[in-house]
């Protein structure tokens, strides 16, 4: 067991009281007990050999906080009530022996109160993660005392056949077997399970050799849970056998789910593993790109090359491909599937060391963690306090009251040079602590505490970080400096939230309030000084310097720093940016050329992921020249590309759209068929191929034809279906499209388009 660098110290509030260092897992254990999997001995030198790890069975008593005792009238069961001090509404503690007693009490509190568990209204709050109950109840959390690199992580990726005339593999059909299974894990250990030199069905039980032997903590795989998973399971059916997969030799179950990522709702069988956790990195880089705004497609491949985790060189087959190239060049389809499962791994190591790292503070485990919002896992902290002081809970509050913004505004627009950006660290953390503002009914003050603390560690992260020389250790460091900066973040958003207990509307308009004065202090300041300010977005201000200030980056340091000292006590400005230049668009819509050369472009209408590939590379590189002086080159470019379609030298994936579908088929058909929704190419495409889609799979497809103004329903055809030796795509309808988008921006970039290059409304 490792021992991390960074010495967190007791915290019981942030960590939980219960100090137990290396449980892995938490399992229910029948009815009315808990398994524990708990690392014992350290690997030692030698990170393949087997850990010894302990299973430890405790007592589970789960339990409901209630508003009245007289909800419990009639009910027959055994509970043990229990009165919470404070003034909140649910101050009755009512503790149960087991799950089917719990199950019991909610069908009875549901009868007698009229409202059910998930009602804003209801008289009482029911948990129904036993989990999540457990680890409440005792304070524990998983991973406690060990890094990220102690987590054994396991990879797995399959190659599937598909028959001759369809185009997607279907687990149903008999001929489409698994073709081969590679896997990694993050000892190094690598084996592919080849269909060449085995019967399917040894294939899936050397599977489940390989996973106990190399006994890993997690499973990871890319679209793990819809396809992965799923396949395996048919495939296995077929021949009576079950993914026999858990720590207790148990098998691999599953059940529906679903997880909300921003705006999108995506449906999702959720698979468990007794003793183990499964992370499907396809739900991994959705949830990065709420933020970073930056992925094209959540394809691994795309994915890996965007992250700069692919290896040079790396086997490609496309998925088409796969059965003629396990036939005719087998070795090629090893290495490619080597190649799937190593990058999944990498993936996996970037984006959920976050992730670990909240496990070992929220009461939730490690592949449950990934999918709760952040609120909710905010509210479980306040829950496993109030639970330990045995201090009653307030009831969900009212949260109608509008929510007012931080200050926006944009006060230059077109191309502007040289720029600063001032942001004021943390603003909206920093307001609530720098003002002492915390949630009407914390009773127990823990809003600031848990803020202030959160901000201490992330402090003391960093600077460990900075003197740390191993890489592992800068990565665990990183890791968390990274997960308490998104907590701390979190935290204004919490005071919003319409399921936490604790929110606090007045209060969320208190900090957005203050928030904004403070960012006119700075633009009155910078007026004031002959700086011109060209956008303002929440936080910080994007400003032309005042003439006379030297250009390099001490000088901006110090006229920054002049303006930090200028604003109320706790609140810090620093320089987060010198540019060459900026091309001001629309308010939270610009493009950054730094002084290496590096272009960096925010905002929905200059990235939309509604634009196809040519339009957000033409996009970009016509920005680049705005930014670079070169405005004049910018009609060439536009001539130039179309060109390019005009002699076909286009690839399928620089026109094609990708859609992700939000409703299942059969929700489409019913609304199609009851005039709630006009034809969508995507779905009449997925339908038509037979594909069992559902929310949250992608399809993508191009548009056919010779005429720019077409039906794309009726003209869309699979991207899979495009043939290179015989280009069929719409050359006059994506020519139109690219001359809408030269017309749109070509005056923002300082180029006057060409007369009849309007609007086009395609």
């Amino acid at each position: 067991m490792s021992t991390p660098s960074l010495a967190l110290g007791p915290n019981e509030v942030l960590f939980g009281p219960d100090p137990r260092p290396g449980i892995l897992a938490v399992e229910p254990a029948g009815d009315r007990a808990m398994d524990l999997y708990i690392l014992g001995a350290s690997p030692g030198a030698d990170p393949a050999r087997p850990r010894a790890i302990e299973r430890l069975r405790q007592p589970f008593s789960p339990f409901l906080w209630i508003a009245r005792r007289e909800l419990l009238a009639g009910y027959q069961g055994d509970v043990e009530v229990e009165e919470l001090a404070g003034a909140g509404e649910l101050r009755y503690l009512v503790t149960v022996p087991g799950g089917r007693e719990l199950e019991n009490l909610r069908r009875h509190l549901r009868t007698a109160s009229g409202e059910n568990a998930a009602s804003r209204s209801a008289p009482y709050l029911y948990l129904g993660d036993r989990v999540h109950l457990h680890l409440l109840r005792t304070g524990q959390t998983l991973f406690k005392g060990l890094t990220f690199a102690d987590l054994r992580r396991l990879q797995i990726d399959i190659e599937t056949d598909c028959a001759p005339g369809y185009e997607f593999s279907n687990p149903e059909r008999e001929a489409d077997r698994i073709l081969s299974i590679a896997v990694t894990d993050s000892t190094g250990f690598e084996e592919v399970i080849w269909g060449g030199d085995h019967p399917e069905d040894e294939m899936i039980e050397r599977l489940a050799a390989v996973i106990r032997e190399r006994d890993p903590d997690v499973i990871e795989g890319h679209n793990l849970f819809k396809f992965d998973l799923e396949y395996l399971r048919v495939r296995a059916k077929r021949y009576g056998r079950r993914l026999d997969w858990g720590r207790d030799g148990s098998a691999a179950e599953s059940r529906p789910s679903r997880v909300q990522i921003a705006e999108r709702v995506i449906d999702y069988p959720r698979w468990e593993v007794r003793g183990r956790h499964l992370v499907d990195t396809w739900l991994l880089v959705q949830f990065y790109d709420v933020s970073a705004r930056e992925l094209e497609s959540y394809g691994l491949k795309d994915v890996a090359a965007h992250l700069g985790l692919a290896e040079e060189g790396r086997e490609i087959v496309p998925g088409l491909d796969v059965p003629r190239v396990f036939r005719s060049d087998p070795e090629r389809l090893r290495r490619y599937n080597l190649a799937d499962a190593r990058e999944v791994g990498k993936v996996a190591a970037l984006l959920s060391a976050s992730y670990f790292i909240q496990a070992q503070i929220f009461p939730y485990d490690y592949q449950t963690v990934v999918v709760r919002g952040n609120a909710t896992k905010i509210n479980a902290l306040f829950l496993r306090e109030h639970l330990r002081r045995r201090h009653s809970v307030p009831a969900l509050p009212d949260v109608d009251q509008e929510i007012t913004g931080g200050m926006t505004a944009v006060y230059r627009q077109g191309v502007v040079a040289p720029v600063l950006h001032a942001d004021v660290r943390s603003l909206y953390p920093s307001v609530m602590l720098a003002y002492g503002l915390r949630p009407g009914r914390d009773e127990l003050d823990l809003f600031r505490g848990l803020l202030g603390d959160l901000r201490d560690f992330r402090l003391a992260a960093r600077a460990a970080m900075a003197k740390a020389k191993i890489p592992a250790e800068r990565h665990h460091l990183d890791a968390l400096q990274s997960t308490f900066k998104i907590l701390i973040n979190s935290f204004y958003g919490y005071l919003g939230s319409g399921f936490a207990n604790w929110a606090d509307t007045a209060v969320a308009n208190d900090v957005t309030a203050r928030g904004r004065a403070i960012i006119q202090q700075m633009i009155d300041w910078l007026v004031a000084r002959n700086a011109e300010p060209i956008e303002v977005d929440t936080d910080g201000v994007y400003f032309v310097p005042p003439p006379g200030l030297a250009g390099d980056e001490a000088s901006a340091e110090a006229f920054v720093a002049e303006l930090s000292r200028e604003l109320p006590a706790g609140i810090q400005v620093e320089l987060a940016g010198r540019y060459r230049a900026m091309l001001s668009y629309k308010m939270k819509n610009y493009a950054l050329l730094d002084h290496e050369g590096r272009i960096a472009i925010t905002g929905s209408g200059l990235r939309s992921r509604g634009l196809e590939r040519f339009q957000r590379e033409f996009l970009r590189d016509m920005l680049r020249l705005a930014l670079e002086g070169r405005t004049a080159e910018i009609p060439a470019l536009y001539a130039h590309t179309r060109e390019r379609f005009a002699r076909h030298e286009l690839d399928v994936r620089d026109f094609m759209k990708t859609e992700t579908l939000a409703d299942s088929l059969a929700a489409y058909k019913n609304k199609r068929s009851g005039g709630a929704r006009n034809r969508s190419a995507a779905y009449e495409l997925a339908l038509a191929a037979g594909r069992d889609l559902r929310p949250g799979d992608q399809v993508s497809y191009y548009v056919t034809g010779e005429s720019k103004r077409v039906t794309v329903v009726e003209a869309a055809r699979l991207a899979a279906e495009w043939d290179p030796a015989h280009p069929d795509e719409n050359v006059a309808y994506y020519q139109a499209k690219l001359e809408e988008l030269y017309a749109k921006f070509a005056p923002v970039c300082g180029v006057e388009a060409a007369a009849g290059q309007g609007e086009l409304g395609l």
